[in-house]
């Protein structure tokens, strides 16, 4: 090689990290002499900008939190733990004295709402601070909004969390670790990948995965780690498997499949090594439930069979036939040993837990002629919890997707849209502007592992979801569930063939649905009326419209096949 070749210029892989917003504070308090609390109103990562004036050699000190005490003193007793050394999200400005000093740290970030000072000269006013909104500065990719606002603000929240949560890479939280937990990622990317164009954030975190798998496959539970964080289980090292296949599902790209494919597969023959007659019974598991835990066993050997299944999804398509029939056998066994060990013949599975139950239908491991039982178990849970969840961060993932699926949209939505203990909305009325870490709020307020709700909101309530059949949304399946007192629903998604729209209404009886399907893109319809007579499109017969098929009708739904175009359908409105 010449001297040259050692500076060829290289695409800088990550995405760079930026200030994105500059928020002002929207309460100035004094709660003891010489103590100012400001309130940012919001939580999210970052740091504080000083506006000062004063004598060289003032000291000022800035410290950073989540909540205020019954006093309105800062308090941190919930996320001041595993701090390694040195001061806990403090910053400290030594002012120079030459008239006004505009001062902000670098090198750092904290996770915040409210930013304690002592020290400052004189008596600060609402302009003496300013929050600066720090994260990787990936472009918006979707929108969501609804006619109810608890869903909104529950969409607000996961907006914040999310980008509080990854800064250079996916975090567990932005103030107490900083950690790349893995778990809290794959239970979040979906709904990152609708709501950011955040896949090559993903892709090069996925070179780290490589970096720190080990030579029998082990995984770490936290990437990048310094040494530790090896034995958490497939819960959560299942993000080497899963995040890449939903890189190719939604973006349609196989070099990241590629690429990781021999770690992908060296993770599973290590849990082979660990499994006991198929089944895996290590690691941490449904994660900081409401009330009910569910065995490891359960959550561990689930993810061994999906992480089977899905190697050999991928040796399928990077024409590695063999290997494609080995890790499908593999995972046919797993599959046949959880089913042995813990599905019933009256539905019940394990503890019959809700994560139990709904994970088992998420992840398929309920025959088809069993899935009503197993359905109606989890059903008469939930009714019998008063239309409230019972999970952990993994069962806040399968339940809303499984009782969708089962044809129980309607009772997501109402799990969905409570406001007492366990919900998203019972954090909203203790005041959250982000994402909690647990259903109570007793840690981190600032966390996204429960945040796969918004993709929730995308997929049922909008209908906006992608085939990996004709993966990157070449081909979309539009298919939106008119639920509850909804009214509306109007979502985008900027895919990789353009811009994706579902906007539906009910008003006066009817309800319309406008769609847009991109150029060389198709789409399959499910128009929510089961009489396409009486379904039109423009005006005219659905049926006979340009770009239209009818293909058949099944429970509840007329099913449409649309070429790329923008189409505007309507029928009578079903209560």
């Amino acid at each position: 090689p010449t001297a040259a070749d050692s500076r060829l210029l290289r695409s800088q892989t990550a995405l760079p990290i930026r200030v994105t917003q500059t928020l002002k504070p929207v309460r100035l308090s004094e709660p003891k002499p010489g103590v100012f609390i400001f309130d940012l109103g919001q939580a999210f990562a970052g740091w504080a900008q000083l506006r000062v004036r004063g004598p060289a050699g003032t000291r000022v000190t800035l410290r950073y939190g989540e909540r205020l005490d019954a006093e309105g003193m800062l308090t941190r007793g919930e996320i001041e733990t595993l701090v390694y050394q040195g001061p806990f999200q403090t910053d400290v400005y030594i002012l120079k004295g030459q008239g006004l000093e505009v001062w902000e740290p670098r090198f750092t970030y904290h996770g915040f709402r409210y930013v304690e000072v002592t020290g400052f000269p004189g008596r600060p006013t609402l302009d003496s601070l300013r929050g600066r909104v720090v994260h990787t500065d990936f472009a918006p990719a979707g929108t969501f909004a609804c006619s109810n606002d608890l869903l909104n603000r529950i969409q607000r929240l996961t907006l914040w969390a999310y980008r509080s949560n990854f800064v250079g890479y996916p975090t567990d939280c932005p103030q107490r670790e900083k950690n790349g937990w893995t778990g809290d990622a794959h239970l979040a990317a979906e709904q990152g990948l609708f709501n950011w164009h955040s896949a090559a954030a993903y892709a090069r975190w996925m070179n780290d995965f490589k970096d720190e798998q080990r030579p029998n496959g082990e995984l770490p539970g936290i990437v990048p780690t310094s040494g530790w964080g090896y034995g958490i289980g497939p819960a959560w090292d299942s993000a080497y498997v899963l995040i890449p296949w939903y890189l190719y599902v939604y973006c349609g790209d196989t070099r990241v499949l590629a690429e990781h494919y021999p770690g992908m597969k060296r993770y599973v023959d290590y849990l082979t090594t660990r499994a006991k007659d198929h089944l895996v019974d290590y690691g941490l598991g449904d994660w900081v439930p409401a009330k009910t835990e569910t065995p490891v066993a359960v959550t561990s050997t689930a993810y061994y069979y999906v992480d089977a299944l899905t190697v050999a999804r991928a040796a399928r398509l990077l024409g590695k036939h063999a290997e494609a029939e080995q890790y499908a056998a593999l995972a046919a066994q797993i599959r046949q040993a959880f089913r042995q060990a813990f599905v019933r013949e009256d539905g019940g599975v394990a503890n019959n837990s809700q994560t139990a139950l709904s994970g088992a239908l998420f992840q398929g491991m309920v025959d088809p002629d069993e899935r009503e039982r197993v359905l109606g178990k989890l059903v008469a849970d939930i009714e019998r919890q008063e239309d409230h969840l019972d999970t952990g961060i993994l069962g806040a993932k399968y339940l809303f997707h499984a009782l969708t699926e089962g044809g129980r949209a309607d009772l997501a939505y109402r799990v969905a849209t409570q406001t007492t203990f366990p919900s998203y909305g019972y954090w909203i009325r203790q005041g959250a502007t982000t994402l909690w870490e647990d259903w109570r709020g007793a840690a981190s307020r600032n966390h996204v592992m429960f945040g796969d709700i918004s993709a929730w909101f995308y997929k049922a309530l909008a209908g906006i979801n992608p085939d990996p059949a004709a993966p990157g949304f070449q081909h979309v399946i539009l298919r939106p569930h008119p639920v509850g007192d909804l009214r509306f629903v109007r979502a985008t998604y900027r895919s990789p063939y353009g811009t994706i729209v579902s906007d539906w209404r009910r008003e006066g009886g009817r309800f319309r649905w406008r769609v847009r399907v991109p150029p060389n893109s198709t789409a399959t319809a499910y128009m929510p009326c089961a009489r396409p007579e009486v379904i039109t499109e423009g005006g005219k017969p659905a049926a006979r419209a340009e770009g239209v098929r009818l293909v058949r009708v099944e429970a509840g739904a007329t099913i449409f096949t649309l070429q790329s175009g923008h189409y505007t359908f309507a029928c009578p409105a079903d209560r």
